[in-house]
């Protein structure tokens, strides 16, 4: 006895269950008699199909035994800016796709697994969303989306970093004075949560130079003529490229030379 076909309407059965599949009869399924037939769920047996051949479901072309996901737009997370915030409020911008209507953003602590929620999402657009943010416990943090459909994304790693930026601890304005063609020596100091570098603009007295890792401004003083002030802006760098600047002076002085004759 040949292959016996039927046509998919009469093959469906089980509909009251929600699900649809083609019967098990003991009669095979003609792939030509489904043109234009949706299966929106259940599953088919190759051994069930005559002809090979594929599925377009949703637009996709699935091979026979294959299978295809559907009826799923998950946003994703592909940037933010800035990476490093301190403990304020701090506006955040996240770059991505499929950020649908305004999603909720979560940002999640990776050493305490604690959640906490942005103060403020605004939808710029379906890649883009603007978000405030106060985070007041230090550490790194994962970034979760979730759009008003329930379909989410959580980063694989910790794409923010929370943390203090460096304090000053050297006042402001002048540190002290040296004579010309003396040696001096002066020290600025910031803290952080994590290693501080120094580097400076402006001008220090000639033959002094600034450690990088100490904050220790020292040299030979060369070349002053005449009393002057040095000016120069110190900037205090930690780990995580926070900065923080200040502004110091340091005045050469000259005694009194070739002084004037009077009779």
């Amino acid at each position: 006895m040949g292959t016996i076909t039927r046509s998919l309407a009469n093959a469906l059965v089980n509909v009251d269950t929600g699900t649809q599949k083609l019967s098990s009869d003991g009669l095979d399924v003609d792939l030509t008699n489904l043109s234009g037939t949706n299966i929106t769920s259940g599953t088919v047996a190759n051994a069930r199909l005559v002809n090979s051949g594929q599925f377009t479901i949703n637009g996709s072309s699935v091979a026979l035994g294959g299978s295809v996901t559907v009826g799923e737009t998950k946003p994703t997370i592909t940037s933010i800016t800035p990476d490093t915030i301190d403990n304020t409020q701090t506006s955040i911008v996240i770059t991505g796709t499929n950020f649908v209507i305004t999603p909720q953003v979560e940002f999640i602590n990776t050493s305490t697994g604690i959640w906490y929620t942005a103060d403020t999402v605004t939808r710029d657009s379906a890649t883009q969303l603007t978000v405030n943010a106060t985070l007041a416990v230090d550490g790194n943090y994962k970034i979760r989306i979730e759009n008003p459909d329930g379909n989410a994304v959580l980063s694989s790693t910790a794409l923010l970093t929370v943390s203090d930026a460096p304090t000053w601890t050297t006042a402001a304005g002048s540190l002290g004075s040296v004579a010309a063609g003396s040696a001096g020596s002066f020290t600025v100091v910031a803290t952080s949560d994590s290693a501080v570098t120094y580097s400076y603009t402006g001008s220090l007295p000639g033959g002094f130079t600034l450690n990088s890792s100490t904050g220790v401004i020292s040299g030979t003083e060369s070349g002053a003529t005449q009393e002057t002030n040095y000016n120069f802006t110190v900037t205090a760098t930690d780990a995580e490229s926070q900065t923080a600047s200040r502004a110091f002076t340091i005045t050469v002085s000259v005694g009194i030379n070739n002084a004037g004759q009077f009779n």
